[in-house]
């Protein structure tokens, strides 16, 4: 892979849209590993990390950030295009959680010292970050969160389990939620800690799913001690930095592109199979190709709101929603059209071509679940967006 890199300042909010696009598209078509496009699953860092870092040496492995911290720079419009771009050609998912969480957390949150010390080694690919935020039994009821932290002079002792922790083999460092005051009321009491996966007491079990990959992990800790400069803003404040998190999270869950990617798959198959003269299949099809451009159409409604540097309200649910749903019909679509074959994992020989509708059945059935799950996104559409009584 070229890893050559880009030594001078480029000022990317000068160039047009068009133009800007025109040289994000060039790059990923003819620079990303064509074996990586449109993955079936997570890839492991020994798999995607050395495009990690031919971004890191291009200058583009944190598009979002300011230049002074090693970003780009890039205006919230054209980080939107920078994203659907990647999203457009299948670029793989590299484990990003130190890109797109940690780093704008401390460089909003964060002091001097941290952001002196963490932000140089996320941008080389030094510190690989995974995120402790769902527990057994409190998971998407994130605020019933038990592991708790204690000080011990210059330390807080922690003690808990994290579950669904995506990647964590693969993490040298992690992001927790964690109870500093059981006191206090459900949301409050909560801290954001900063934690070193080799410190003493933290213990990974990797969790195979039912198609054979180990994307999650449970997290044991048995008194860690995390030092006290390692909280991220004020004491039992960190609720605020969690939901903000979110709310990013969410938008990019609702993305378009995965649906999108299923009914090219579901219209691929039926076309070799000859499933277009079946009247009852069209019906079923459009139905669902309609939800998909709906689905663009809400998805550019909120990515209007972060270009114009708003920020998201509880309604973002609603795109989280209605793209992890669509994307499951799909898969379930998928699943039907293939008949029999359907239920053998793998890619299953077609006329003419061949697909793999398991592996996308499978993907489909997390994705309702992770981000916060569906039934909790419409508890929050219910109390806070449509404001009906508990």
């Amino acid at each position: 892979m070229n890893t050559s890199s880009t030594s001078t300042f480029t000022d990317w909010n000068a160039l047009d849209n068009a133009s800007f696009r025109a040289t994000v598209r060039e790059f990923f078509e003819t620079r990303f590993p064509g074996e990586w496009r449109y993955p079936q699953r997570r890839l492991r860092w020994s798999e995607i990390g050395p495009w990690y870092l031919a971004l890191s040496k291009q200058g583009w492995v944190a598009p979002s950030w300011p230049s002074q911290y090693g970003g780009m720079g890039l205006s919230p419009e054209k980080v939107i295009i920078f994203i659907e771009e990647q999203e457009r050609w299948g670029v793989a998912r590299a484990p990003d959680m130190g890109i797109t969480m940690v780093g704008p957390l401390l460089i909003n949150h964060g002091n001097e010292a941290q952001r002196a010390y963490y932000l140089p080694k996320i941008i080389a690919g030094e510190h690989i970050w995974c995120q402790g935020y769902s527990e057994p039994n409190s998971g998407s009821d994130l605020a019933s969160l038990r592991t708790e932290a204690v000080v011990d002079g210059d330390d807080f002792i922690v003690n808990g389990q994290k579950t669904w922790t995506t990647l964590a083999q693969d993490a040298t460092h992690i992001f927790l939620l964690v109870r500093t005051d059981k006191s206090a009321k459900k949301q409050e009491g909560i801290s954001f800690l900063l934690a070193d996966m080799k410190t003493p007491g933290i213990t990974v079990h990797p969790i195979r799913n039912i198609a054979g990959s180990e994307d999650f992990c449970e997290v044991f800790l048995e008194n860690v001690r995390v030092p006290r400069t390692s909280i991220v803003g004020v004491l039992n404040k960190g609720w605020t930095i969690a939901k903000a998190l979110l709310g990013f999270e969410r938008i990019f869950l609702g993305s378009p592109k995965q649906s999108q990617y299923a009914l090219a798959r579901v219209q691929e198959a039926a076309q070799r199979l000859g499933l277009f003269e079946d009247t009852g299949f069209v019906d079923r099809y459009t139905k669902l190709a309609l939800d998909v451009a709906d689905l663009g159409a809400l998805y550019g409604r909120f990515i209007e709101q972060v270009k114009r540097g708003e920020t998201l309200g509880p309604d973002v649910s609603m795109l989280k929603l209605f793209a992890t749903e669509t994307y499951s019909r799909l898969a379930d679509l998928l699943v039907d059209v293939v008949g029999a074959s359907g239920a053998l994992p793998g890619p299953i020989a077609l006329p003419g071509g061949k697909t793999d509708a398991l592996t996308t059945f499978y993907n489909a059935r997390p994705a309702t679940i992770y981000g916060g799950s569906n039934e909790v996104q419409r508890n929050i559409l219910a109390a806070s967006v449509l404001k009906l009584p508990s």
